[in-house]
C-alpha cells in the first residue's frame, strides 16, 4: 500500500457512504461471523437492537472495521473487504495500520495512536490505495473512539471521483484554454517550488509532485506545513474539539493533483492535457525523486519571450486568427523546450503568461550558453512561417534570458529580470534574446532612482549652477559663460547634466527645473554686473530643452524673469540644439522670433552633429552657431595625433558662411593652444573649452571679471 497523509480534520463524522435498514438475519451469537459487530458493542441494549445493530454494520455501504486498543481488526463489514479486495474474515485480527498504510510515515502514525491511547477525539487523513486488481483508489480514512466502549470504529470513504472532479477543474483553473499551456497562476507555482526546493535539505529536496504522485508523504517534505495545507498533524493542539471547523481547512483534495498540477508528469512537466487514464498513476518508482544523478546544478533559467508585431495581426486578421497563431507558436515553444529537456537534464516548463507572452523555465539550468541555445532555437522555430487557415503568417518574437543560481532568488526578482532583459531585446531592434546583464542592470536600476527623486529634487532645490566662461579668439579676454546645471544627489553625489537631463526631459520636470536654471543665471549675471560697474558686462548663455517651448510659456517666463532680475535682454543667450531648431514651425517658431525681437539672443548648439539644413539658417532667428568639439578636435597636432584636413576645411567652410549671414562663431571644445591658434586664424569669434577654464563656481567668475581691465 501507498498512501499520502493529509493530516488530521475536524470532529465531525465522515458523511461518505450510507448506512442501509438491516435486510438479513443476525447471525448465531455463538458464531459470529466476520462482518458482524462485535457483541461487547451493544451491551445494554436489548436483542432486538442488538440485532439492528449487526445488521446496520453488516450492509452498510460505507467500509467500516471495529478495532482494540492496539490496532488490531475486531470485525469488518463487507464493504470494507470489498473495498481493499480482500474477504472480511481474512482481515481479523490483522492490523489496521498495515492495512490502510497508517505508518508508512511518523506524523500519520502518531496521529493514529493518539486515538487509540484516548489523547485524541478524532483522526482523519487522505490515502493512496492499491486494490489487490491493480486499480488505485484515493480513501479517506477515518479514526474515532467508540463511545462507552474500549474499541475504536475505522472508516473508509472512496474519493477517487471527486478527486478526479477537482483535477479536471484545477487542470482547467490553471492552464490557457487557447494554447493549453499552463497558464501564468501555475507558472508562478512551479516557479515558486523551484526556487524554495533547495531551502530543505538535501534529503528533503524533492520534486514535490513526483512525490505527491507517488504516495510520499506531503507533509515530510514540508515539515507539516505546505502551500496547499497542512501535514499530519497541522497544529498543535491535542483534541479535535478546539480545531477549526472542516470548511475553514484546506482539504487534502484542494492539494494540486499529480497529473494536473504543478509538478506532475506528462509533457514536459505540467504541458500534457488532463487525462483521466493517467490520474492516479502510481510509477512505484524512487529514483528521479532527487533529479538526475540525486542532485541538481542548483540553478534556474528562464526565457522570457513576446511576439513582435501581434497586435498588428490581431487587428488586421482578427482575434480569431490570432488565437490560431498563439496555438501555433505554443506548439512550436514546447517542441523546443522537449528537445532541449529531454537532451538535457529534465524536462521544461513552458507557459503562456498572458497575450503574446510566453515562458519557458528551466529547472536544473547547467549555464548560460544552455539557456542561450534555447532562445535560438526557439528563435529559429518562430522565423518559420506560419500557415494558418490557407494564410501564411511570419513572426519574430524579442526574448530576455535569465540564468542564476537558485540561492538567493526570488520570483520577484527572477521574472523583473526577464522583464528588464526583454525590454532591452526590443530596444536593441526585436528579433532577437538578450542575455541578462549585471552591470546594465545597475545603470538601468540608477537611472529609475534618479527618475523617482528628480521633480522632488528640483522642488527642494538641490541643483546648482557653474559657469564656464566664453573667451575671444582674437583678445583672449571673457565675453560671456555658459551656465551649466549640476545635481548635488545626497545618494550619487555631484551629477553632470548628461546623467538627468535626458531623464528630465521624458518626465516634463525639465520645465520647471529649467525655469530654476535661467532665474538662477539671471540673477548671477545681474549681480557680477553690480559688483563690476566699470567692466563690460558678461552675457550668460542658458540652455533650452525643446520641450520647454512646448509645455511653458517660454517668452512670457524670460519676459518674467529679464524683468524680475533687472538684467538687460542682450545679455541673455538662449542655446537649442541644432534637432530641436531646425525645421522648427508654429509655436516654436513663433517662439523664438519674439525672443529675438525682444532682444534676446538665440544660438545654436552642436552646430554640426544634427540636420544640418543650411537652408533654415537664413529663416531662424538665429544669432550665435556653436560649432561641436567632434570638429575642433581634428585641429590637434599634440601627442601624435596628426590634423584631420577635412575637419578643418568644413569648419572654416561654417564660418565663413555664418559671417556672410551676420552670425557669430562659437568653437566649442578647445583644449589646446594648437587649436585656440587655427580656430582664431579661420576666424571664430569665441571660444570654450577647458584651455581656458573647466565649469567653476560663480565665485570664480568674478575673479575673472575683476582682473580684467576696466570697460573691456
Amino acid at each position: 500500500m501507498s498512501g499520502t497523509s493529509e493530516g488530521p480534520h475536524p470532529a465531525t463524522v465522515a458523511t461518505s457512504g450510507t448506512v442501509e435498514p438491516p435486510a438479513v438475519p443476525s447471525p448465531s451469537p455463538a458464531a459470529p461471523d466476520a462482518g458482524s459487530f462485535p457483541e461487547r458493542h451493544v451491551t445494554g441494549t436489548t436483542a432486538a437492537e442488538s440485532h439492528d445493530y449487526r445488521a446496520a454494520f453488516r450492509t452498510a455501504q460505507l467500509a467500516m472495521a471495529v478495532l482494540d486498543r492496539e490496532g488490531t481488526v475486531l470485525g469488518a463489514n463487507e464493504a470494507f473487504g470489498a473495498l481493499l479486495g480482500a474477504e472480511p474474515g481474512t482481515l481479523i485480527e490483522q492490523d489496521a495500520a498495515d492495512l490502510v498504510d497508517l505508518a508508512s510515515d511518523r506524523r500519520t502514525w502518531h496521529a493514529y495512536r493518539a486515538v487509540l491511547d484516548s489523547r485524541r477525539a478524532r483522526f482523519r487523513c487522505t490515502r493512496r490505495l492499491k486494490h489487490t486488481d491493480g486499480r488505485t483508489l484515493w480513501a479517506e480514512v477515518t479514526v474515532s473512539p467508540l463511545p462507552e466502549s474500549g474499541t475504536v470504529l475505522l472508516s473508509i470513504a472512496d474519493i477517487s471521483d471527486r478527486r478526479d472532479l477537482q483535477a479536471r477543474l484545477r487542470h482547467l483553473q490553471m492552464h490557457d484554454p487557447v494554447t493549453r499551456l499552463p497558464n501564468r497562476t501555475l507558472f508562478f507555482e512551479r516557479l515558486t517550488a523551484a526556487l524554495e526546493g533547495t531551502s530543505y535539505e538535501r534529503g528533503r529536496t524533492y520534486d514535490r509532485g513526483r512525490a505527491y504522485e507517488r504516495g510520499l508523504p506531503y507533509g515530510e517534505q514540508h515539515h507539516g506545513e505546505g502551500p496547499y495545507g497542512h501535514g499530519a498533524y497541522g497544529d498543535s493542539r491535542p483534541y479535535e474539539a478546539d480545531r477549526p471547523h472542516e470548511a475553514e481547512r484546506p482539504h487534502e483534495a484542494d492539494r494540486p493533483h499529480a497529473d494536473s498540477g504543478p509538478y506532475g508528469g506528462g509533457r514536459p512537466r505540467g504541458t500534457r492535457p488532463y487525462d483521466p487514464a493517467h490520474a492516479h498513476t502510481d510509477t512505484g518508482a524512487e529514483a528521479d525523486v532527487y533529479g538526475p544523478g540525486h542532485g541538481g546544478t542548483g540553478r534556474i533559467g528562464l526565457c522570457y519571450l513576446d511576439l513582435d508585431g501581434f497586435k498588428a495581426i490581431n487587428d488586421t486578421l482578427g482575434h480569431r486568427t490570432g488565437d490560431q497563431l498563439l496555438a501555433a507558436v505554443a506548439t512550436r515553444l514546447t517542441e523546443c523546450a522537449d528537445h532541449d529537456g529531454y537532451t538535457r537534464s529534465g524536462g521544461h516548463l513552458v507557459a503562456r503568461l498572458g497575450g503574446d507572452e510566453f515562458a519557458i523555465l528551466v529547472e536544473d539550468s547547467t549555464g548560460t550558453e544552455q539557456l542561450a541555445g534555447l532562445a535560438r532555437s526557439v528563435l529559429a522555430a518562430l522565423q518559420r512561417p506560419f500557415d494558418l487557415g490557407g494564410q501564411r503568417l511570419a513572426v519574430s518574437a524579442s526574448i530576455g534570458v535569465v540564468e542564476r543560481a537558485v540561492a538567493g532568488t526570488t520570483p520577484t526578482g527572477l521574472m523583473q529580470a526577464a522583464d528588464t532583459t526583454l525590454y532591452w531585446a526590443k530596444a536593441d531592434g526585436k528579433a532577437r534574446w538578450t542575455l541578462f546583464d549585471p552591470e546594465r542592470n545597475a545603470h538601468r536600476m540608477t537611472r529609475q532612482a534618479l527618475t523617482s527623486t528628480l521633480r522632488p529634487a528640483v522642488e527642494r532645490e538641490e541643483f546648482t549652477l557653474q559657469y564656464q566662461p566664453l573667451v575671444g579668439m582674437a583678445d583672449g579676454v571673457v565675453r560671456g559663460v555658459e551656465a551649466l546645471v549640476r545635481w548635488n544627489h545626497p545618494q550619487f553625489g555631484t551629477l553632470s547634466p548628461n546623467r538627468f537631463i535626458g531623464i528630465a526631459e521624458e518626465d516634463g520636470s525639465i520645465v520647471p527645473l529649467g525655469r530654476w536654471v535661467l532665474r538662477t543665471a539671471c540673477r548671477q549675471a545681474r549681480q557680477w554686473q553690480r559688483d563690476h560697474p566699470d567692466t563690460t558686462p558678461l552675457f550668460v548663455s542658458v540652455n533650452v530643452a525643446v520641450r520647454q517651448v512646448w509645455d511653458s510659456d517660454l517668452v512670457a517666463d524670460v519676459a518674467g524673469i529679464l524683468a524680475e532680475t533687472g538684467l538687460a535682454p542682450y545679455l541673455l543667450q538662449l542655446e537649442l540644439t541644432e534637432s530641436a531648431v531646425m525645421g522648427s514651425a508654429g509655436r516654436p517658431l513663433q517662439a523664438l522670433q519674439a525672443l529675438s525681437d525682444m532682444g534676446v539672443r538665440i544660438a545654436i548648439d552642436d552646430f554640426g552633429t544634427g540636420y544640418s539644413n543650411l537652408a533654415y539658417l537664413s529663416r531662424l532667428p538665429v544669432s550665435v552657431l556653436k560649432l561641436d568639439g567632434s570638429f575642433v578636435r581634428g585641429f590637434r597636432y599634440d601627442e601624435g595625433v596628426h590634423p584631420s584636413p577635412a575637419d578643418e576645411t568644413i569648419v572654416e567652410a561654417m564660418v565663413q558662411l555664418a559671417h556672410r549671414l551676420g552670425l557669430t562663431v562659437t568653437a566649442e571644445g578647445v583644449e589646446t593652444s594648437g587649436q585656440a591658434s587655427r580656430l582664431q586664424r579661420i576666424g571664430c569669434d569665441t571660444g570654450q573649452g577647458w584651455l581656458f577654464s573647466r565649469p567653476v563656481a560663480p565665485e570664480r567668475i568674478a575673479e575673472m571679471i575683476a582682473a580684467r581691465r576696466p570697460n573691456v
